[in-house]
Parts: C-alpha cells; sequence; structure tokens
C-alpha cells in the first residue's frame, strides 16, 4: 500500500503541474483584440455530401461583416445536391467561387486532395477554413480571426462550440470533451507549444501551406488534415490565438455515441503522428488523469492514510474547478462545472474503451 500511495501523491503533483500551470496559462489569459486589419481573406469550405448543412449555414457567412472576402466552395464528389446548392448561392453573391472535384484514381475519396485544390484556388493569401456543419457566432467572425494574422503570426487557433440541449446527459459529455480539448491546445499554444488545430474554426496564410509542401508529409493518413498540418508547422512565434465569442464557430452536436465513439477513435489515430513530445505530454495527462481516480479509490477502500489522501483529492479537484471554471466562462460552457468530476469519469471510461477498441480493430478514417 505505502507503493501506491507513493504513486497516488506522485500522480497529484503532475496532475496539479497540469491545472494549476499549463491549463491556467489559457485559463487566466487576457482575451485580447487585435487592431482589426482590412487583409483580403479567402473563406474555404471542404463539402461532402454537405447540401443541408450548407443551405442553412451558408447566408451566415455571406452576411459576414468584413469588406473584403470571398468564399471557396470545395465540393469532393458528392452524390446529393450539394453542387447545386453551391450553384444557386454563387449565381446570387459573387463573393463564392466553386471547386468542383472530379474523380482522380490517384486520390479517390482523398479530403486531403481536394482541400488542397481549395486552397490553391483561392484568391488571397490569408485563409480561413471551417466546415459546411458549422456557421460563425456573430457577423464579426472573420474580422475577428483575421484580427489575429501579423507580419510574425501566420496560423490562427479558433473555437469551435456545439450546440447545447438541455436534460442531455450524453451532450453534456460530448460538449465536456470538446471543452477539454479546447482547453488542452489552446493551453498548449499559450505555453509556446502548440500541437493542433480544429479545421472546423482554422486561419492560415497560403504561402505558409505551399511552404510545407501542403498535406504531402502525412498524405497517407486519410485524416487529420487540419491537426496534422498544425502538428508540422505551428511554433511558440508563428502561432496565435482567437478566443473572443465573436470568433467562435458553432456546431450541431453528434447525437450518436457510436459515431461520436468511431470519430474519437478516428482523432486517435491521428494522434499517433504527431511530434513525439507533443504524444508525450498529452499521454502524460491522460495517464495521470486515470490513475488519480483509480488510486483515489483503492486507496479510499482500504483507508490507508485516508486523511492525506482526502486532502490531496480536495487539493487536485479544487485545482481543476479553478481551471477548467475560468476557461469554461471565456468559452462559453459553465453548465457543465456542477457535472465536472461525473463527466470526467465518463469521459475517462470512453477513453479507456477506445484505446481498448483500437487495439482490436483499426478504426475508420473521420470526416
Amino acid at each position: 500500500m505505502d507503493l501506491l500511495f507513493y504513486t497516488f501523491t506522485f500522480v497529484v503533483f503532475i496532475q496539479s503541474v497540469y491545472y494549476g500551470f499549463i491549463f491556467s496559462k489559457f485559463a487566466f489569459a487576457k482575451t485580447k483584440s487585435p487592431k482589426q486589419k482590412n487583409i483580403a481573406v479567402s473563406v474555404i469550405i471542404y463539402a461532402k455530401n454537405d447540401a443541408e448543412h450548407l443551405q442553412k449555414n451558408l447566408p451566415f457567412l455571406i452576411e459576414q461583416d468584413y469588406q473584403d472576402f470571398e468564399i471557396i466552395l470545395v465540393n469532393d464528389t458528392s452524390n446529393d445536391d450539394t453542387l447545386e446548392v453551391m450553384e444557386q448561392f454563387k449565381a446570387k453573391f459573387n463573393r463564392i467561387k466553386i471547386v468542383n472535384v472530379k474523380p482522380i484514381e490517384a486520390f479517390w475519396g482523398s479530403k486531403k486532395y481536394a482541400l488542397t485544390l481549395g486552397i490553391k484556388a483561392a484568391s488571397h493569401d490569408f485563409l480561413i477554413l471551417t466546415d459546411p456543419e458549422c456557421n460563425p457566432a456573430s457577423r464579426f467572425w472573420i474580422q475577428e480571426m483575421s484580427s489575429h494574422f501579423s507580419n510574425t503570426k501566420h496560423l490562427v487557433l479558433g473555437h469551435t462550440s456545439f450546440n447545447k440541449q438541455k436534460y442531455n446527459l450524453f451532450n453534456k459529455l460530448v460538449r465536456f470533451e470538446n471543452l477539454i480539448n479546447a482547453i488542452q491546445y489552446l493551453s498548449f499554444a499559450k505555453l509556446g507549444i502548440p500541437y493542433k488545430g480544429v479545421g472546423k474554426n482554422l486561419g492560415y496564410r497560403k504561402e505558409m501551406f505551399f511552404k510545407a509542401n501542403g498535406f504531402m508529409n502525412h498524405m497517407e493518413i486519410p485524416s487529420g488534415e487540419d491537426a496534422l498540418f498544425v502538428n508540422q508547422m505551428a511554433n511558440s512565434k508563428n502561432t496565435a490565438i482567437c478566443i473572443s465569442k465573436n470568433s467562435f464557430t458553432k456546431s450541431k452536436a453528434e447525437t450518436s455515441f457510436i459515431n461520436w465513439i468511431n470519430t474519437k477513435r478516428g482523432q486517435v489515430l491521428t494522434a499517433r503522428h504527431y511530434k513525439s513530445k507533443h504524444r508525450f505530454l498529452l499521454s502524460l495527462f491522460h495517464l495521470s488523469q486515470f490513475l488519480f481516480w483509480s488510486l483515489s479509490i483503492a486507496l479510499l477502500i482500504f483507508l490507508f492514510k485516508w486523511e492525506i489522501v482526502v486532502a490531496l483529492i480536495v487539493l487536485r479537484i479544487a485545482l481543476q474547478y479553478i481551471s477548467i471554471g475560468s476557461s469554461a466562462k471565456k468559452l462559453n460552457e459553465t453548465d457543465l462545472l456542477i457535472l465536472l468530476p461525473l463527466l470526467e469519469i465518463f469521459l475517462i471510461l470512453s477513453q479507456l474503451a477506445i484505446f481498448i477498441t483500437n487495439l482490436i480493430s483499426k478504426p475508420r478514417p473521420w470526416k
């Protein structure tokens, strides 16, 4: 039991470093609003069988309060009315440019190939990417995101929130996972160790894309074009984060547990291709998180030095509430805090199931 206790003490120390230092970099960072820049921007949207989403969300993009921008719509061999919807909007709004991807045997079904064609078609150097199922939280989305570009900042990490559903525990779990994911990549970026971005709200320069030789370094990996590109190119000097509430995009939350698990499985597979230091830092967090709860329960069952164990549990949970609470306020997710321990345990169990499942079978790529 002594070994378990000392291991538990060390685990609490590791968790305290994450919540008390690393995640606090984002939690207590001041939200800066750089001076508005009137730079020309290309907004790029990849779509495959997304007619319904485009019909609903394109108006939010067209109505953006920004002077100089175009919208590049990439149709990747859709078999629904996606292309027709794109053409209907293009006929009414001259800001829209359509890239209709034809099937090519060597790149059949490759999102990265289709997205590359869209980037090449962009007229402007500054790019902002989002998805068809997303809509900007305000008319100032492009303005807010583009304001973070500068002579040194060539990559801008934004945030996407999921729509809330009252009295739905699974919706809270999905949103909690998204919150923790955002806290992680935004905190590491603030610390000067950016490791990923999310294509639902991401900006970078076209020049940077071609400097990286596009997606060629990871073209054989079916998914993860946004995360792997950022992991390859981002550093402490060229990356900015944009977290003003007007800069968010909003997306419908997954409602199927199976689909959500499959998506997470694909993301875990992509994360295996991160740089080694990023894999280590993320793995250490998840392992210490699992060990914290496992060892807490074991030590309390046997009442081994229970006074110290309880004190350490309270310390770690207090740091977690302070850190996540401040971050949740910035990201409009404060309703999750009341269920924080329960949601964390559910998430750990889900991650454990994903890890075991991935050992048994290879996950399918996610869109």
